[in-house]
Formats: structure tokens, sequence, C-alpha cells
């Protein structure tokens, strides 16, 4: 009984295959935490992360990637990790945000959307299950949010008959929330560097 509930995904014990970005992420907090700067800044400016950090650069709070170096070249583990948890909550909630809107297109047929409500779910767990302790250190609230959403979004693709139609309302407070971490972090950076 015992191992078929451990064997059963359960938000904060499955972690989805990493990609370059989550790689590079891990990577990046490995050498922070072994403050291993020198490492760490190295990792980054050659990292699959940083280059994804500028492609998307306009939707991120300015400056983010100036000052995600700045901390590493400067020692500074707590403003890194800030900065690159504020990077991963941005890939988490545009994710969320594309969900909702291919979830919204009711010309395709529900088994197809609930297919991509799947993937999108899994893209997001795998960039926020990074960061979730960083975002509950910061905002239990918003933290609690979303894993509470999330795990009522993947009850809606994984029923016996998925509700894609459902999940739309969870992804938006997943969006909420996240936007509320960026925003407060965001906040946050500039009074410390006042």
């Amino acid at each position: 009984m015992y191992a078929a509930r451990a064997a059963a995904h359960h938000v904060g014990t499955y972690t989805p295959r990493d990609n370059d970005v989550s790689a590079n992420f891990k990577q990046l907090k490995f050498s922070i935490e072994a403050r291993k700067f020198d490492v760490a800044l190295r990792l980054y400016d050659e990292g699959a992360l940083r280059k994804e950090l500028r492609a998307r650069a306009a939707q991120l709070p300015g400056g983010l990637d100036g000052a995600i170096r700045a901390a590493l070249q400067r020692d500074d583990a707590p403003e890194a990790e800030r900065g690159l948890m504020v990077f991963v909550v941005a890939l988490a909630r545009d994710l969320a945000l594309e969900a909702d809107r291919q979830l919204a297109d009711v010309a395709a047929p529900a088994d197809v959307r609930a297919a991509a409500g799947r993937k999108f779910l899994e893209a997001i767990w795998r960039y926020y299950n990074l960061v979730d302790f960083a975002v509950t250190q910061r905002n239990a609230q918003a933290a609690t949010t979303v894993r509470l959403a999330f795990d009522e979004a993947e009850g809606y693709v994984k029923a016996a008959t998925p509700a894609p139609d459902r999940l739309r309302e969870p992804l938006r407070r997943i969006v909420h929330a996240l936007t509320g971490v960026i925003e407060a972090s965001s906040q946050s950076a500039r009074r410390n560097s006042s």
C-alpha cells in the first residue's frame, strides 16, 4: 500500500528531466552554495541559462542579467540566487501564460488540449521546482498558491475524462502568484541597491 502511494506523482517528489537551462541552473546553484564564485561566473557567462535570459530580456525586469553577473563577481550569494530565482520564476510564468493561450483555442479537440496541458505542466514544474524553496522563503503564500494550483491543474489533465477547459483557471492563479513574486523581488532588489 505504501509503495503504491510513494510511486504516485505528488508535487514535491516528482522531478522532470532537465533541459539545458535547468541543468545550467543546477550547476550555478551548486557552485554558489560551494562558494565557488569564479566557477559560477564562468558557468553563467557560458551557459544556456544566460543565453535564454538574454533572449527573453524584454519580458524580464530591467538589468537582471547585469545584476546576476555583478552579484557573482562580488561573491554575493543571496543576490545572485535572487536574480536566478526571478529568471526561473519568469520562465514558469511565461509557460503558464502560453498554456492558457493555447488552451483557449476551443477549435482543438479536448484530448489534444489536455495532452498539451500535460506537457506545459511538466515544463512549468521543471522550472518552478528549481526555485520552490527560494520562493517559499520570500513569499510562502505565493508558493502555496502555485503548488495548490498546480495540483488542481494536474488533476484536470490526468482525470479519466480530461477537462482542459477547467485547467485555465489554475494556470491563471499560477501566473498571478508568479508575477507577484517577480515584482516583489525586483522591488526588493531596487531598495537594496539604493
